[in-house]
């Protein structure tokens, strides 16, 4: 099962481990599985706690990125097929 719900490996490479590009895939990947998780288990509180700590992670890394290179970002948020940040 969890291997249904993780995004595919092949879009970030092995030599980028530190990048930014991957600690964002990393992240998301974890909030799909405490998500399904989360579903099962509607009263885990502590599970919900750190789920809002990745994502809370995951949107200042993506800020980090959007201010960095917008092209990437891009390339990211379509290749994840997750939202884009809120602009004002």
């Amino acid at each position: 099962m969890r291997n249904n719900l993780s995004i595919r490996s092949s879009l970030v490479t092995k030599e980028q481990k530190g990048s930014v590009e991957y600690q964002i895939y990393y992240l998301t990947n974890r909030i799909i599985i405490l998500t399904q998780h989360l579903q099962l288990h509607r009263r885990d509180y502590s599970s919900q706690r750190g789920l809002w700590k990745i994502v809370g992670k995951r949107k200042r890394l993506l800020v980090y990125l959007s201010k960095r290179d917008i092209l990437r970002y891009n390339d990211l948020i379509s290749q994840l097929g997750i939202r884009g940040l809120k602009t004002r």
